[in-house]
């Protein structure tokens, strides 16, 4: 598969020369790590990537006649400028220059001569050089240093009619420099002052304007200050529509003061704005005067004057949280279009606007602003970015608090909103209906509107970094630090907390059937949660690494994480199945497609990679220039057609999927996208309120307008009767004044057919005059004439006779010479043809030598050339400096001479303070060295600590399984005792009744004696209830016994529960270290010596005397069940041979029986052959009689007859001796089985001990 960038949202405003016209609709600018060529007007995008390895474009020019493109870039810590053709289609790289002999970092300014032959680039401060090239050629004609006492960027630029003509300026740089013989020679330098001069441009082929920091515009002309302006800017008022416009001083060079002209009228601010933009154009120039505002100067009448006709204004942003300061900011670039009938600017905050420049000076207004190019871009890093299912939109968020929503199908902006804070984060639901962003005080749920954002639940999750929809819609994570919050969509509940990342958790990821949800976080760890339980299923801790970004299979069967450590980690169940270096690029970024066949990756270099999947062996990938900054996010539609990709440097990029075969991709299914809006009821109101307004507006308007055309009707009826009186009367009088002329017309023409007359007379005297003279003289020039052609007819024949011998003798002559010098020609061909291979040779060798030559000498010379020109400048500004200095220097030389002396025993004191100091940072670095020491030990320890804690939960889990156990054994106690004490109470009651009875009887019995004088009932009653009493007490105390009894029990429990927990804890030990010994037994699988001594070892290290003692003192109770099983097995193994024994005799039975059965029936069948074979002889009779066979097949039949019964036996009688065989083996093999089963002493095997206990 491969990636084609489709469209781009981002400008770099700080690229030098960054906006230039291809032609009048192309507009060229840097975007990401790209050139992009923008129709104005048809709105599509193509691009020209940077190179490989680049570090990012530093400044862009275009040629004058409009077909190459300059670019500067910084590859391999390397500069290089490319020049590309862009008027092919698609542009073709022509050229890259090197600088490799100049001591340069990169070139932050280029400029193309007026001819597009050469090209000039300056490069940055503290060493600013100029070099020049004659392109084509790649050859550095020249190069020359320039010092710039200040800090700051530069600006070149050729003369518009001088190939030879270069201006430079920056911070305190002024300088006109000229080509000539191979150097680069300044022609002229500013005097005065130094200033910072931000910008410059070329109003004709001597004048140059310049802009400086301090609000100053300066013209120089041919390197002389001839104007200069002093800037006073008025405040704006709060609507934008009055400002004061700029006020000029203009002075002559010799008037000039080097102070700022400032008149403070009462509204002038503290400092004066920057002029950061200049341009020229056939009127004048444009340039920055202040933030959000271009002015434009044109020429005028007077000499050498320019006045201000405009100002155009940024537009206010209405969709800002501050409408009044959206327009604030600094342009730093302005370009023309080759017509000039459009002028497009840049800002800092990486804005592009355009202005249609008016056509003509009655069209033109005071005050104007711009209009935005394309749509309003981020200028700041973007934070979030996010698809939805339903709709082709896509949700982006950024550190310039500002949340749009792009539309990837048709490369618009369907949505954009700023706020007060910023956004950190950015989840569109599946039904591209709601949004979900982060800010740094809450995180809001929002509803995208026809027109608008509506905020309409806000959660307290403060700085919430990453949030994100689950693939239903109905719940969302946000993450808040180290703890990922679910909420749920329709109640807003929350649902569950997330807790155990120890770091801040930096993504998450939802599995397509929203079950699980996958979190990294910046300490090295991926953890896997289930929704359902709210618990972790699966961990992968790698400390060296911090994640930034990871990715999920379709199937959420394999996590692909992408961190700091410069790998790319496929991570399933736990454990990291396969690393992919990044080959020293740090990967922040990544998204898989839907199918799970391809892998997108992002870098901190900006490119994108893609990678198939399964991830190849060898490491194979495609990687695309795409971005300025590190790749922040990237996410891919749900259709695999477009991946979308984010950076810190503020672009958004839209790229189309191809396949290997170059198209595009088809789905299974074709959906249809949602093309539902969300509107607000009282916004509905409200358009149905202004429509009814404008309703009742329009139709008073019309009455009005058709009460206002019947009264103009009336006016224009009464001024056109006016108006045609008025001209009849002219007509009147102007008939009038024609016939008058038409008079004095006829006077003149007759005044002049007179003149005419006369003249005619006069010009035929002349004409008789001149013929009769000239006559005269043809006569006699005819008769010197004919005297002349006699003389040259004699002359002729003489020399016709003296040609002719002359011809002669020298046709003789020719005729030897000819004879004489074909000789000698022919002998000088063959010499000449072995000459010219001679020659040819030697010309080539020659050619040969002279290009090494004509190279290594121009090498040189320009390389003496340089050193002696730096010498000869050196030395001449040292002379001058020296014969200043000379004279201050001898005054100043006694005083240095003591402030040396006082500087040399401050250095003695300053190094033995660096002494002293020395020593204590190498005993910093000692303790440095073992804090680093003790860091290490103690995250070893705390490893070690982590691995015991996670035995003794295991452990800690084991226990409550027996505390469990335990707990059930206690209650069926409870249990036991409840219905005792139960009864306890029962007979406690009883026994308060019945004490109420005695003391009741004994009363009546007392009250009765006293009456009667009898105590026999009275002694009755006491028998009884002494009977009673004592069945009580005998009662209690069995209670009590059993009460003790089951106390007991349960003690004796506690006891066995306990020793068997310990019991276990030892057994998992030795169990672990067997396992570790035979884990280390296994490694020398391929030795067997060493294998059987080391099994040896294991057997006498864990098989003791001991363990035979430690079975033999097992409880009663475990040897007791042992014995039950073995008696149960022992008798479960008798039954079964019983059966085996019955089960053979019975096959024997029916095996016999089934053998009687088959000879029964084999004699059956024998005779009923001979019976078939009788009845065919009686019917082959009755047909012979009948006389319908013939005799020889009466003979025949019998025999095959016979024959036929024979086969057939034999047959049969294979078949089951086959069968016998059979039923043989069969028995063997049951006797075999039998045989083997019983033991050779009688008894069980040993009983497995260790299952015993687990069970």
């Amino acid at each position: 598969m491969s990636c084609v960038p489709v469209a781009i949202f981002g400008c770099r405003s700080q690229v030098a020369g960054g906006l230039c016209f291809f032609d009048e609709q192309i507009l060229l600018y840097a975007a990401g790590a790209s050139c992009v060529q923008f129709h104005i007007e048809q709105k599509w995008q193509k691009f020209i990537p940077g190179s490989e390895k680049s570090q990012g474009m530093q400044a862009l020019a275009i040629s004058p006649n409009r077909r190459y493109l300059a670019i500067s870039e910084t590859v391999v810590e390397q500069p290089a400028v490319t020049v590309y053709e862009v008027s092919l289609v698609p542009s073709r790289r022509r050229r890259t220059l090197a600088a490799a002999e100049l001591p340069v970092r990169e070139f932050v300014a280029l400029a193309f001569s007026p001819d597009s032959r050469y090209l000039a680039a300056a490069t940055g401060p503290p060493e600013v050089h100029l070099a020049y090239w004659l392109w084509e050629k790649q050859r550095l004609m020249a190069a020359v240093r320039i010092e710039a006492p200040g800090s700051g960027l530069c600006q070149v630029s050729f003369s518009p009619q001088d190939n030879a003509q270069v201006c430079i300026t920056g911070n305190g740089i002024f300088k006109l420099i000229k080509y000539s013989e191979g150097t680069l020679k300044t022609t002229s330098l500013q005097k005065g002052e130094l200033q910072n001069y931000l910008c410059h441009a070329w109003l004709s082929a001597e004048k140059v304007v310049c802009g400086t920091d301090t609000g100053k515009l300066i013209i120089f002309e041919s390197g002389e200050v001839r104007w200069e302006t002093s800037k006073m800017q008025q405040q704006k008022d709060l609507g934008g529509k009055s400002l004061g416009l700029t006020s000029f001083s203009a002075f002559y060079s010799s008037d000039i003061s080097c102070d700022l002209v400032s008149e403070d009228n009462g509204s002038q601010q503290d400092s004066l704005p920057q002029i950061c933009a200049v341009a020229a154009y056939s009127k004048g120039f444009a340039c920055s005067s202040s933030p959000g505002v271009v002015l434009l100067f044109e020429k005028t009448e007077e000499k050498e004057a320019y006045k201000e006709t405009q100002e155009i204004w940024i537009p206010r942003d209405f969709c800002n949280s501050e409408p009044e300061q959206s327009g604030r900011e600094d342009i730093i670039c302005i370009c023309f279009s080759p017509s000039e009938e459009m002028m497009i600017i840049s800002t800092t905050k990486n804005q592009l606007y355009m202005f249609n420049m008016p056509s003509t000076e009655i069209v033109k207004e005071k005050s104007a602003h711009f209009i935005y190019l394309h749509f309003p871009l981020h200028s700041d890093s973007i934070t979030g970015l996010d698809t939805c299912i339903r709709k082709p939109i896509v949700a982006t968020c950024s550190l310039d608090r500002s949340v749009r929503i792009w539309n990837y199908k048709t490369n618009t902006l369907e949505l954009y909103k700023q706020y007060q804070e910023e956004a950190y984060t950015v989840s569109l639901h599946p039904t591209g209906l709601f949004c979900l962003v982060g800010f740094s005080d809450k995180l809001r749920l929002m509803s995208l509107l026809y027109e608008d954002m509506h905020v309409f639940m806000e959660f307290t999750v403060r700085g919430c970094r990453e949030c994100a929809f689950s693939n239903g819609g109905h719940l969302f994570a946000a993450v808040n630090g180290n703890v990922i919050h679910i909420y749920s969509t329709t109640t807003f509940e929350n649902t569950n907390n997330l807790k155990g990342h120890s770091g801040k958790i930096c993504a998450v990821k939802w599995s397509a059937d929203d079950a699980k949800l996958v979190s990294c976080d910046t300490h090295g760890a991926v953890y896997e949660w289930n929704l359902l339980t709210g618990k972790r299923e699966s961990e992968c801790v790698l400390r060296s690494c911090k994640y930034s970004s990871i990715a999920l299979s379709p199937f959420a069967k394999i996590i692909f994480a992408v961190g700091s450590d410069q790998t790319l980690k496929e991570i399933s169940e736990s454990s990291i199945l396969h690393e992919v270096p990044a080959f020293d690029v740090v990967y922040t970024a990544i998204a898989v497609s839907h199918s799970g066949h391809m892998l997108f990756i992002g870098t901190s270099l900006g490119t994108i990679r893609t990678m198939r999947y399964p991830l190849p062996l060898p490491t194979e990938f495609n990687e695309y220039q795409a971005h300025a900054g590190p790749v922040t996010k990237m996410s891919i539609t749900d259709d695999d057609l477009f991946l979308l990709t984010a950076s810190k440097d503020g672009s958004f990029l839209i790229w189309k999927v191809y396949d290997k075969e170059g198209q595009i991709l088809k789905r299974e299914k074709e959906v249809e996208y949602a093309e539902e809006v969300l509107i607000m009821r009282s916004d509905i109101e409200e358009k149905g309120q202004a429509m009814l307004d404008l309703q009742i507006r329009v139709k008073e308007l019309q009455t009005e307008n058709d009460y206002q055309l019947r009264l103009k009707d009336v006016n224009c009826n009464e001024k056109i009767k006016e108006i045609k009186e008025i001209f009849t009367q002219e007509i009147d009088c102007l008939k009038t004044k024609h016939e008058i002329l038409q008079a004095e017309k006829e006077k003149q023409e007759l005044q002049h057919q007179y003149q005419l007359f006369e003249l005619m007379k006069k010009q035929a005297r002349e004409v008789q005059d001149l013929e009769s003279s000239n006559n005269q003289k043809l006569l006699m020039e005819n008769e010197k004439y004919q005297e002349l052609q006699v003389k040259s007819q004699r002359m002729q024949e003489e020399y016709e006779k003296q040609l002719h011998d002359l011809e002669e003798s020298k046709s003789k002559a020719l005729e030897e010479l000819t004879e004489y010098y074909e000789e000698k020609l022919n002998e000088k061909s063959v010499l000449l043809e072995e000459t010219e291979e001679t020659i040819r040779q030697q010309l080539h060798i020659y050619e040969e030598i002279k290009k090494q030559i004509e190279d290594d000498e121009d090498r040189e010379i320009q390389e003496i050339k340089i050193k002696y020109e730096r010498r000869l400048q050196e030395e001449k500004e040292s002379n001058l400096r020296l014969k200043g200095e000379t004279g201050i220097m001898r005054k100043r030389f006694d005083s240095l001479q003591k402030d040396i002396e006082e500087r040399n025993s401050e250095i003695e004191e300053i190094k033995l303070e660096q002494q002293k100091l020395q020593g204590i940072i190498t005993s910093l670095e000692k303790d440095i060295l073992a804090l680093k020491r003790e860091i290490q030990e103690r995250d070893d320890t705390i490893q070690d600590k982590e691995k015991r804690i996670y035995d003794l939960k295991k452990k800690n889990q084991e226990l409550e399984k027996f505390k469990f156990v335990l707990d059930y054994k206690i209650k069926e106690l409870k249990k036991q005792i409840q219905p005792r004490e139960n009864d306890i109470i029962v007979m406690k009651e009883q026994i308060r009744e019945v004490s109420n009875m005695v003391i009741w009887l004994l009363l009546l019995s007392l009250l009765s004696g006293y009456k009667d004088g009898q105590a026999d009932p009275l002694e009755n009653s006491t028998l009884f209830m002494e009977g009673e009493l004592e069945r009580f007490h005998k009662q209690n105390a069995q209670l009590e016994l059993n009460i003790t009894e089951l106390q007991r029990k349960l003690k004796a429990t506690d006891r066995e529960v306990h020793r068997e927990r310990q019991k276990e804890q030892n057994m998992k030990a030795l169990i672990k270290r067997f396992k570790t010994d035979l884990h280390n037994c296994v490694g020398f699988i391929q030795d067997s010596r060493k294998l059987k001594d080391r099994i040896c070892e294991l057997y006498t290290k864990y098989v003791h005397q001991t363990d035979m003692v430690e079975t033999v003192e097992l409880d009663t109770d475990l040897q007791q069940e042992y014995i039950r099983q073995r008696e149960y097995l022992e008798r479960n193994f008798a039954t079964l041979k019983k059966k085996v024994v019955k089960e053979s005799e019975i096959h024997r039975a029916d095996y016999v029986r089934i053998m009687q059965e088959n000879v029964s029936l084999i004699k059956e069948i024998n005779e009923l052959r001979q019976e078939l074979k009788v009845t065919r002889t009686q019917v082959h009779d009755l047909q012979s009689t009948l006389g319908l066979t013939k005799k020889k097949q009466v003979i025949r039949d019998p025999a095959v007859l016979r024959l036929n019964a024979e086969k057939e036996s034999e047959k049969i009688i294979e078949m089951q001796q086959l069968e016998i065989q059979r039923l043989r083996d069969q028995i063997q093999e049951k006797g075999q089985v039998l045989a083997i089963q019983p033991l050779s002493d009688g008894r069980l095997p040993m009983l497995n001990l260790e299952g015993s206990h687990r069970t």
